[in-house]
């Protein structure tokens, strides 16, 4: 099922929701609905369709469409001549939400159910989570952008799509890439998650082989389905990365929440009350990954090789470079790029940015840097290689 808008700006707006039989434990082998929002500006000519993933908390239409002056990303790739798919995985945004309708089974923490009340035109349930388990997987997270990437090749009938990732979407995009090299023309990630000590695949450490699903969580660590984010958590993550004068916009945390919000009608509705109408939770589907990390990203030579890769990420971002002690929670951008075996790789670190780059002043350049490593394979000229980007927009290679 589609409908189709025509916009001022030439690109043609398709929203799809494409079928998928559920690998997710939660609603398994039941057909489940993944929203895709397709800008397509290659008006009438050959395809170059481009794949658009989420991260973990943000729906993709607030992180990659949103209608704010120019900060959509996806519209303006489209306008340079893309066709642009923005897609939703089960648990995020419009697209299907097993288990995530019942407050009941938000995270069971008192920090977590206090945000549900007060909130008289919510019905709020507290008792204990009936779902004890996380609500997807890698596997399951595999599947679903295997079924949107089939779905735009069929749409567009090209062999090969681009990859664009942020945050946490690296850890599908990437071991996607790495699986099915054949599929993916090339990849680029916005502040990648990456964790060099994460855990291996499972049950089995090389790709391509057969991967249980995991029918049931390790309910000690993983035994409810969701979590949730507020306005004010977004506003107190994003302060931690604003080191610059005017590196975002004053009113940008209400235009985000809000198309956050208009991404989760269901979240929009809970909450305590601000000036007598709910300000909206942003619900947070609570995932168990694996098979991203330094031991995974060399595997067949892919990835730099078959599928060449740009990196970009915030000079003060805070999410993805983090300590090593940490273990799973250590993240580090530079250590990816370290990982990645092929000569086809290219890594920019952005002055005056932070994890919310697609927000911030500097989103134009991210559109730039996106649009010629697209077209061109290579940015400000260069192939390869680590580097520094200046507020003024000179460029410091740095040593591997």
């Amino acid at each position: 099922m589609a409908s189709t808008v025509l916009t001022a700006a030439a690109p043609v707006l398709t929203d799809h929701y494409v079928d998928h039989k559920s690998t997710i434990p939660a609603n398994y082998d039941e057909m489940a609905k993944l929203f895709v929002r397709e800008r397509n500006g290659t008006n009438g000519g050959p395809r170059r369709p481009v794949l658009m993933l989420h991260g973990r908390s943000v729906p993709a239409l607030a992180g990659f469409d949103l209608q704010h002056k120019k900060y959509s990303w996806a519209e303006e790739l489209a306008k340079a001549g893309f066709d642009v798919f923005v897609m939703e995985l089960q648990g995020s945004g419009l697209s299907t939400r097993p288990k995530m309708d019942k407050t009941r089974n938000v995270q069971p923490t008192e920090a977590q159910r206090k945000l549900l009340v007060p909130n008289p035109d919510a019905q709020v349930d507290l008792s204990p989570p009936e779902y004890k388990a996380q609500l997807n997987n890698s596997q399951s997270d595999w599947d679903e952008v295997d079924t949107v990437v089939e779905f735009i090749k069929k749409l567009t009938g090209v062999k090969k799509v681009d990859l664009i990732g942020w945050s946490a979407a690296a850890q599908q995009l990437g071991p996607y890439a790495i699986q099915h090299p054949g599929k993916v023309r090339s990849l680029f990630l916005l502040a990648p998650i990456f964790p060099p000590e994460g855990r291996q695949s499972q049950p089995l450490t090389d790709f391509g082989a057969p991967v249980a699903l995991p029918v049931s969580a390790p309910a000690g660590a993983f035994g409810f389905p969701m979590s949730l984010g507020t306005k004010l958590g977004l506003d107190r993550s994003w302060q931690n990365d604003l080191k610059c004068p005017d590196q975002r916009e004053a009113d940008m945390v209400d235009v985000v929440w809000k198309a956050m919000m208009q991404a989760d009608p269901v979240g929009a509705k809970w909450g305590g009350s601000v000036a007598g109408s709910p300000e909206g939770l942003n619900r947070i589907r609570n995932s168990y990954w694996w098979g991203w990390n330094r031991t995974t990203v060399p595997m067949h030579d892919t990835l730099g090789n078959k599928v060449p890769v740009c990196i970009v990420y915030g000079e003060h971002d805070s999410i993805v470079n983090t300590a090593p002690h940490l273990g799973l929670l250590y993240f580090s951008v530079p250590e990816l790029y370290k990982a990645i075996p092929g000569s086809k790789k290219l890594m920019f670190c952005i002055a005056c940015a932070g994890h919310q780059i697609p927000w911030e002043r500097v989103h134009k350049t991210v559109h730039t840097m996106s649009e010629h490593w697209l077209k061109h394979g290579k940015v400000e000229g260069a192939t390869s290689g680590s580097y520094y980007r200046d507020e003024d927009g000179v460029l410091t290679p740095v040593e591997d």
